[in-house]
């Protein structure tokens, strides 16, 4: 099975900024080319998973009405686009919470792994952050960096010793779902 992880935001929609949360259907924003990314490498017969940190719920700064409203209104409109998500995977816990599904820790794709029955070596993972690396690397993933998001290329000159594991970096994810599908 072909396998690819999406973080959301910064990757799916516009990274709201630093400590900033999507709270409301009003502020989720589609990046551009994100949808016809997706319809393309589900026609290259990828199976998409979403996995993203979602803190601001266990936080109570918005409900889990309003995560799941902003979910439903995504996936419509990337299905209406040609695309389609297999599932959703949030971690709605706070940073202090211990749980196994705060990324970088990758409970949430050995769920979908199990779930699913895929093995996760064969699966990309693809995130705006160096946490969305340690995620894939920790979950045995191949990691891929999208610059549309948190990070910008200037950041990874001043993280040369962090010991990053290996990744490909891309401007968004309509030329990381083309160098996936050329690979594929």
């Amino acid at each position: 099975m072909k396998v690819i992880f999406l973080d959301r935001d910064g990757v799916i929609n516009k990274y709201p900024g630093d400590g900033l949360y999507v709270t409301s259907l009003k502020k989720f924003k589609f990046l551009p080319g994100v949808k016809k990314a997706i319809a393309l490498l589900g026609r290259a017969g990828f199976k998409i998973f979403v996995a993203s940190n979602q803190a601001g719920v266990g936080k109570g700064i918005y409900s889990q009405r309003a995560l799941d409203n902003i979910t439903a209104k995504m996936l419509g409109d990337i299905e209406r686009s040609g695309g389609r998500i297999t599932k959703v995977y949030y971690c709605a816990h706070r940073k202090d919470a211990g749980c196994n599904c705060r990324k970088p820790k990758p409970g949430m794709l050995k769920k979908a792994a199990k779930e699913f029955k895929f093995n996760l070596k064969n699966a990309y993972f693809v995130g705006d952050t160096i946490r969305d690396v340690f995620t894939a690397k920790n979950a045995g993933c191949k990691p891929i960096l999208v610059l549309s998001g948190k990070e910008k290329i200037e950041d990874k000159k001043s993280r040369a010793g962090l010991n990053l594991p290996y990744y490909h970096i891309f401007k968004d994810l309509k030329e990381a779902a083309k160098f996936i599908i050329a690979k594929n």
